[in-house]
């Protein structure tokens, strides 16, 4: 897939949560809505939705306080065009 898309891919070592900080702190946000040992079964899909469009529509620093909508839609465009 790496070679398709002409990325890489990087993995971290089990239990070292501190080399993917950009997870745990979204991990954190979704636990705003859904604590621990919610049962994703249960979560209605437009819940789900909700949780999406807002992580999607948040700003980051790391994208030049763009949200990440903003730039994958600026991507898809620029690749589409």
């Amino acid at each position: 897939m790496n070679k398709a898309l002409g990325t890489d891919s990087y993995f971290c070592a089990p239990y070292h949560s501190w080399e993917k900080g950009t997870v745990e702190n979204t991990i954190g946000l979704v636990r705003r809505w859904l604590p621990k040992k919610t049962n994703l079964t249960q979560v209605a899909d437009d819940m789900i939705v909700k949780i999406e469009d807002w992580l999607n529509h948040r700003p980051r620093k790391c994208l030049g306080y763009k949200t990440p909508a903003e730039v994958f839609n600026e991507t898809s465009v620029a690749i589409a065009g």
